[in-house]
């Protein structure tokens, strides 16, 4: 009954990633390469813990797996 009131940390989580890309579309833009990767490899962690909890492999394991 109260899981209603109890707020979804996976939609948090997405929530900050598409602010991270976001920022980083933004970074890219004005010119700011350094800062651009520095928030895409946030965003891709932040995203990993997504994936932990769908217990979803990252889009990338399938090139990992194959060598």
């Amino acid at each position: 009954m109260f899981n209603i009131f109890r707020r979804n940390p996976q939609k948090k989580l997405q929530q900050r990633y598409e602010k991270k890309l976001e920022e980083a579309m933004k970074a890219q833009r004005n010119g700011k390469i350094y800062e651009y990767s520095t928030l895409t490899a946030e965003a891709e962690a932040i995203r990993e813990q997504i994936n932990k909890m769908n217990n979803t492999p990252s889009t990338f394991s399938w090139c990992i797996n194959e060598r």
